[in-house]
């Protein structure tokens, strides 16, 4: 009887405590569920936003608002006649009606010659002041000028000096019309933009394409005081967002790759690549291996995401944690629900995302029932020793 009542003292601790003391993968269901608030001196504390995965939020986060280059930049096409601008290269060739000018040779005694009637003007810089020179005519600015508009300016200064003057001016190195780009993805190259206008893939083309898998690269577009990033996939599947690129345009081609942790009563623990755009979480979960038969709780499936506010406030207005820029969102799937099975067929996962299958209470109750068996087993034997004994 004294063996009998110290088993059953042991028994009842063990399933008092079995749950707190014994190793665990993570949070059970009802743990997760009565975590997101916490109980403080004020009052409760929210943690984290819990709401349940429904063909409605489905719908919702299929819609969300995302970065987009159109939105955010417009899709302007640059002017047809461009500008120069400070550091471009400049030629200048100037013409004259007859020889002996000052840009024409002497004239020659030749039956095949008569002397030559232009001049080439050095290639010069575009300086800070905007201006180039040009012999007889000064200090000539030209930024913010066409090149034909130059060639006027230049041909009237000129005037009553040279011999009817005709003047050709070009751009050689149009270093103020051209965009970079950089970035792990690409080679990194200045590419100049043509006359009639270049977009986004255009101009990373020109600069040697992308050189990592279009799935895990990002395009990083800073115009003035503003960048926006968006996924490369995004630009080839919509055109809308394969812009003009403007001058001095900076793109930067990101390698980061998609991947979202695996935890829990699954089959596999790991963090696992997208190696796809478009990954729901059906196919999360068969790339984890699935759930594991004797050990996940179907009704504990969790997806914790960091989610802008802006998506939140849609989906819980009142949320008190809106304050922050990012808000932590649990979701829930019941797969008991023949219903949910689809909904995980339409629910897509974000990178860093981290998928939980908490473990079964049957599971919980099996840890408690063997580390109680190993617990009494010595003691049953020596019960059963001294009864033989006596």
């Amino acid at each position: 009887m004294k063996y009998a009542a110290s088993l059953t003292i042991l028994a009842a601790a063990l399933a008092v405590s079995g749950c707190s003391i014994l190793p665990a993968a993570g949070p059970t269901t009802s743990a997760i569920e009565s975590g997101a608030d916490i109980a403080t001196a004020e009052g409760l504390f929210a943690r984290y936003e819990i709401i349940d995965v429904t063909p409605a939020l489905v719908e919702s986060l299929r819609t969300r608002p995302l970065d987009s280059l159109l939105v955010t930049f417009g899709d302007n096409r640059p002017a047809l006649e461009p500008v120069i601008g400070v550091g471009d290269s400049v030629a200048v060739q100037v013409w004259e009606a007859g020889s002996g000018g000052l840009f024409s040779g002497p004239l020659v005694a030749d039956r095949f010659s008569a002397g030559s009637k232009s001049a080439t003007i050095p290639e010069q810089v575009v300086g800070p002041d905007g201006g180039i020179t040009v012999p007889y005519a000064g200090r000539i600015k030209v930024i913010g000028r066409r090149t034909q508009d130059v060639q006027a300016l230049i041909e009237t200064e000129l005037a009553g000096k040279a011999i009817q003057p005709q003047v050709l001016v070009s751009v050689t190195k149009p270093v103020s019309q051209s965009a970079t780009v950089t970035g792990e993805g690409a080679m990194g190259k200045r590419v100049p933009l043509s006359g009639r206008g270049d977009r986004l893939l255009d101009v990373i083309a020109q600069a040697g394409g992308v050189r990592t898998p279009v799935a895990e690269t990002f395009v990083r577009l800073s115009r003035g005081n503003r960048t926006v990033t968006v996924p490369m996939s995004t630009v080839v599947a919509n055109p809308r967002e394969n812009i003009f690129v403007r001058p001095d345009d900076t793109l930067t081609l990101v390698r980061d790759p998609q991947t979202f942790l695996a935890v829990g009563a699954l089959g596999a623990t790991t963090e696992v690549p997208f190696s796809a755009d478009g990954l729901t979480l059906s196919q999360a979960l068969a790339r984890a291996s699935g759930l594991r038969d004797f050990q996940a709780d179907p009704e504990g499936v969790f997806i914790f995401r960091y989610e802008p506010a802006a998506v939140v406030r849609r989906l819980r207005p009142n949320s008190p944690l809106l304050a922050s820029p990012q808000v932590p969102v649990v979701y829930r799937v019941n797969l008991r629900d023949p219903q949910g099975l689809f909904l995980t067929q339409s629910f897509r996962m974000r990178n860093r995302d981290l998928v939980y299958v908490s473990s079964a209470p049957f599971a919980e109750l099996g840890k408690v029932l063997s580390v109680f068996s190993t617990v009494t087993a010595p003691v049953a034997a020596g019960a059963s020793l001294y009864t033989v004994t006596r």
